[in-house]
C-alpha cells in the first residue's frame, strides 16, 4: 500500500497525463492486492484522466534547408557505442553501454559487449569517453528576454537554437509576453524550417488588475479569467501561469476552466498562498518555495506583501509552520519548479555565466548585466547568499518528502540567465542540492514528461521511445561540468550539432 500512495503522489501531479502512469500503477497495485486495487479506482477517479497534447516526431526529411545544415547525424539508423548511461529513470549510471535507434525510435539499449550490429546501412557513433542521457524536458521557459525598464523583447530567432544546444528538446514556456508569436514559434519548429525544442506553449498570464509589465492581462473577475481561458486554449496554448496579484476567486475560475478543457495550471504567486492555490486545485508552483507567502507576518487574503525575505531566514524547516506545507502539497499532488538558475544570479560568491553565455548576448546588453554579476560577487554580507542555501534546502526536503520536482531556469531576471548555457546549469544546481546525478536527470527529464502527459513517449532512455538524447564529453555520473560539453543532441532521432548551434546565434540574445 505505501508503494501505491507514493507513486499516486506523482500520479496526481501527473493528473490528467493518463494510462502510461496508470499502468504502471496497476501493476504495483496487482502486486499488494485488492486494497491497493481499491485504493486505484479511487486515484483513477481523482486523475481525471484526459488525453494529453500528442507531439509528432520530426525526421531528418522533414526539416528545410535551413534547418539541416546544423544537423551531424541525419541516418536514420545508427547506434551510440560505449557510453555512460544515465537514462532518466533514476536508476543508477551504467558505464560501456550501447544504444540503437532506428526511424527515430530507441529499439536496443544494451551493454556495449552484448550489442550486436544490426545488419544494413548504420552509422556507428564512438561513445568512448562520453555520457548519453535523455534530453533535458525543462519547465520553466521563456521566448522573451528583459531588455531594461520593465520591456521584454521576443527572441523567437535565437532561443529556440539556444535551447537545443543546451541539451533541450522539450520544454513548456513559463508564461508569455507575445503569445502570438510563440505559437508561430512552434508551428515553424513542428514544420522544420527553424530548429528548437518541441514547445508547450502557455498563455498570456492569469494576472490581476496592476501587473508590473505592460503587456500583462488584468483579470478581475472570475468571468474574464473564463472568457480569457477559454480564448487561449482556442488559438492553440497548452498551459497557463498565474501571477502576483490574482485574486483567488478569479484565479479558480482559471483553474476550473482549464481543468475543464484538459489544460493544466502553474504559479508564480504572492497575494495567493501555497496552501490557498493547493486547495483551488492549481498543479505546478513556480520557482520553488522563492514565491510562497505563507508564513509571511500580517499577510491578507488576496494581497502581495512584498520585502519578506526576512521570513524566509527565520522559517525552521523542522517546524510545522513548513513541513504542513509540505505534507500539503504532496497529499495534493502540486508539483514544484526548481529555478535555482535565477535565484542564483542574486547570491554572492557564484560562477558567473559562461563565456559562451556572455558572448550569446547583444553587446550592448552584455555591458549592463555583467555589471550587474560584478556588483553582486563585490557585495558584501550579500543577505542573498543566505536565502539562496534556505531556498535550496527547502526544495530538498520538499523532494525527500516525496513532492513532485521538475526544473527550469527562467531566463529573465537580470539577463545572466541565458537559454541553453543555463539549462545545463540547472542540472548542475539540483547535484548542488543533494540530489545524485541520476536523480537530477530524472528531475529534468523523467519528470516533465511526466507531468506533460508525454512520458510514453520521453523523458527515459528506453525501447521504443523517441531518441531524444543528449551526448557529452566527460563522464557526468562523477563530474557534472560534463553537462557543459554537449556535442550532440538528438531530437526525434535527428542529430544536432551543439556547439554549432550555440555559435549561429552569438551576439543576438536579448534581441532577436
Amino acid at each position: 500500500m505505501t508503494c501505491v500512495l507514493a507513486e499516486a503522489r506523482r500520479g496526481r501531479v501527473a493528473g490528467r497525463t493518463g494510462f502510461s502512469w496508470l499502468a504502471g500503477l496497476a501493476w504495483q497495485a496487482g502486486r499488494n492486492g485488492p486494497a491497493s486495487l481499491a485504493s486505484l479506482a479511487m486515484i483513477a477517479i481523482i486523475s481525471g484522466l484526459v488525453t494529453p497534447r500528442q507531439v509528432e516526431a520530426q525526421s531528418f526529411d522533414q526539416l528545410t534547408t535551413s534547418a539541416r545544415p546544423f544537423v551531424s547525424v541525419e541516418s536514420s539508423r545508427f547506434v551510440i557505442e560505449h557510453v555512460v548511461l544515465i537514462d532518466g529513470t533514476g536508476a543508477p549510471a551504467r558505464a560501456d553501454m550501447s544504444v540503437f535507434v532506428e526511424d527515430g525510435r530507441i529499439t536496443r539499449v544494451a551493454p556495449s559487449a552484448q550489442m550486436t550490429r544490426p545488419s544494413g546501412d548504420v552509422q556507428v557513433i564512438d561513445g568512448t569517453g562520453q555520457t548519453l542521457t535523455p534530453g533535458l524536458v525543462m519547465m520553466h521557459e521563456h521566448m522573451f528576454y528583459p531588455s531594461g525598464a520593465a520591456r521584454y523583447n521576443t527572441n523567437e530567432q535565437s532561443f529556440p537554437p539556444l535551447y537545443l544546444a543546451g541539451g533541450v528538446t522539450t520544454m513548456r514556456t513559463g508564461g508569455t509576453v507575445d503569445p502570438y508569436s510563440d505559437l508561430s514559434t512552434r508551428r515553424l519548429i513542428e514544420a522544420g524550417r527553424i530548429v528548437g525544442p518541441h514547445m508547450d506553449v502557455t498563455g498570456p498570464y492569469l494576472e490581476g488588475p496592476d501587473g508590473f509589465i505592460r503587456s500583462f492581462p488584468q483579470l478581475a473577475t472570475p468571468e474574464q479569467a473564463r472568457q480569457h481561458v477559454n480564448f487561449w486554449i482556442d488559438q492553440g496554448v497548452t498551459s497557463f501561469k498565474a501571477y502576483n496579484l490574482i485574486s483567488r476567486e478569479t484565479l479558480g475560475a482559471g483553474i476550473e476552466a482549464a481543468h475543464a478543457r484538459g489544460i493544466k495550471v502553474t504559479g508564480h504567486l504572492c497575494s495567493i498562498t501555497y496552501r490557498e492555490a493547493a486547495d483551488l486545485g492549481i498543479d505546478n508552483l513556480e520557482h520553488g518555495f522563492f514565491a510562497a507567502t505563507d508564513w509571511v507576518a500580517d499577510k491578507q487574503p488576496d494581497q502581495c506583501l512584498r520585502g519578506a525575505d526576512q521570513s524566509y531566514l527565520d522559517l525552521d524547516l523542522e517546524s510545522p509552520a513548513f513541513t504542513d506545507l509540505v505534507d500539503h502539497l504532496v497529499s495534493k499532488g502540486v508539483a514544484l519548479t526548481s529555478t535555482l538558475t535565477v535565484v542564483e544570479r542574486r547570491a554572492g560568491g557564484r560562477p558567473a555565466p559562461p563565456l559562451g553565455a556572455q558572448e550569446a548576448m547583444l553587446p550592448q546588453l552584455r555591458e549592463r548585466v555583467m555589471a550587474g554579476v560584478a556588483r553582486n560577487a563585490a557585495r558584501e554580507n550579500n543577505p542573498n547568499s543566505e536565502l539562496l542555501a534556505k531556498y535550496m534546502a527547502m526544495e530538498k526536503a520538499f523532494y525527500d518528502a516525496g513532492g513532485f520536482l521538475m526544473v527550469g531556469t527562467d531566463p529573465t531576471g537580470g539577463g545572466d540567465v541565458v537559454p541553453g548555457y543555463a539549462n545545463q546549469r540547472a542540472v548542475q544546481l539540483l547535484v548542488e542540492i543533494g540530489l545524485s546525478v541520476e536523480q537530477a536527470v530524472e528531475v529534468a527529464t523523467k519528470n516533465g514528461a511526466i507531468y506533460l502527459g508525454q512520458d510514453s513517449e520521453i523523458g527515459t532512455v528506453e525501447v521504443g521511445k523517441r531518441a531524444d538524447l543528449v551526448l557529452m564529453r566527460g563522464n557526468a555520473a562523477t563530474d557534472v561540468e560534463a553537462f557543459r560539453h554537449m556535442t550532440i543532441v538528438f531530437k526525434d532521432g535527428v542529430g544536432y550539432d551543439s556547439p554549432k548551434l550555440f555559435d549561429s546565434v552569438k551576439g543576438w540574445a536579448g534581441v532577436r
